[in-house]
């Protein structure tokens, strides 16, 4: 056992009835990297039981893509065919996983369901990832590469080629999840992205609305938008980006009436809450009650890096909403929450935490 372990099981032999917040405030780690170290404590048999597991409050469960994003900066002009000198980065990625660290870091309880191989690069997600989420319902299969996203990058930054490794994601089956049911029934809410197969999708909004559980899509991709069933009852979040609304609707949006059309469209659909992104162009959203307003971007003077400003104005909204917050309050937390992304090199931003978020609000 590790230190951490060892104080831990220390804990529970002294109070056996102890929950993991109890053990989160003493120990100074949060809820999910409780759980991953009971988890190994079970794994190794200095552990039986798991009742004090099960009696935890409701999590975050975040279903999807997991994976290792690869950027390869050339230093000259890219030549065909031939060896290209250049600079590279490797970071963590995945639009459920990126969503799940953010919600971590703010404070809540998540537990990531994906699947990986058994390699090198996992390892790599899973050593970075488990501070702030519950990764125990990640199922490795042998013969299979964890996902991977590798972009190349011309000498003035501009996208020349992006290879995406993402096959491992379809056996996030129904099946898979119905394995997860126990943890699913008891979660806050249920939040997908569209790296799932359709039928997974589907599986998915019949059984939140069984359970009247709370569902939250992100898609991915406009190609995946044929993911998303053509009956959306079940969904109560859709945060979704322009060039995705009109791939599902075969639509343009020209001008900010035929935004606010699309927005109407999805509501029509059966979507309880949805927001159209349209990049600098801000936000417009649309909610139960059939209002629809648009919010400006936060004009961002710095641009360092824009990779996952989506998913973290994703997690800001999802945030934000689980604290009951009024719309205005809940959509310029995505805003405020992209906004310091943007401005950091990081996918997920370090200095995120509840406190430091509550400032960000506070000072915009």
């Amino acid at each position: 056992m590790d230190a951490n372990e060892e104080l831990i099981l220390g804990l529970i032999r002294e109070n056996p009835f102890i929950s993991q917040q109890e053990l989160s405030e003493i120990v100074g780690l949060s809820k999910s990297s409780i759980a991953n170290i009971i988890s190994e404590l079970i794994k190794k048999e200095y552990v039986f039981g798991k009742a004090y597991v099960l009696n935890e409050t409701s999590s975050i469960v975040c279903i999807g893509g997991a994976n290792v994003d690869r950027k390869f900066y050339s230093k000259y002009k890219i030549t065909n065919e031939t060896s290209n000198p250049v600079k590279s980065s490797t970071t963590v990625g995945g639009v459920a996983r990126n969503i799940a660290e953010n919600l971590g870091r703010l404070g809540e309880a998540v537990t990531l369901i994906s699947v990986s191989g058994h390699d090198s690069e996992w390892k790599e997600i899973y050593d970075l990832s488990s501070p702030f989420m519950n990764l125990e319902h990640v199922t490795q299969i042998e013969n299979l590469t964890t996902g991977s996203y590798t972009a190349v990058l011309d000498m003035n930054g501009d996208l020349s080629i992006a290879l995406a490794d993402m096959d491992v994601f379809e056996n996030i089956t129904p099946e898979l999840l119905i394995k997860n049911s126990n943890i699913l029934k008891r979660a806050k809410c249920i939040v997908v992205d569209l790296n799932c197969p359709s039928e997974t999708i589907d599986f998915l909004c019949s059984f939140t609305s069984k359970h009247n559980i709370p569902l939250v899509v992100i898609p991915v991709s406009s190609p995946k938008m044929d993911r998303l069933p053509k009956t959306l009852n079940a969904v109560t979040w859709l945060i979704v980006n322009k060039d995705e609304t009109e791939t599902f609707m075969n639509i343009k949006i020209n001008n900010k009436e035929d935004w606010e059309n699309s927005v109407q469209k999805w509501l029509e659909l059966g979507v309880k809450n949805v927001i159209v992104t349209n990049g600098s162009k801000g936000v417009m959203t649309g909610v139960e009650n059939g209002e629809i307003h648009h919010f400006s971007a936060i004009e961002t003077p710095m641009v360092v890096d824009v990779t996952g400003a989506g998913d973290s104005f994703c997690s800001g909204v999802i945030y934000s909403w689980l604290q009951k917050k009024e719309i205005d309050y809940i959509v310029k937390s995505g805003l405020v929450n992209a906004h310091k992304t943007i401005m950091s090199k990081y996918t997920v931003r370090q200095e995120l935490s509840k406190k430091q978020f509550m400032i960000d609000m506070e000072a915009i």
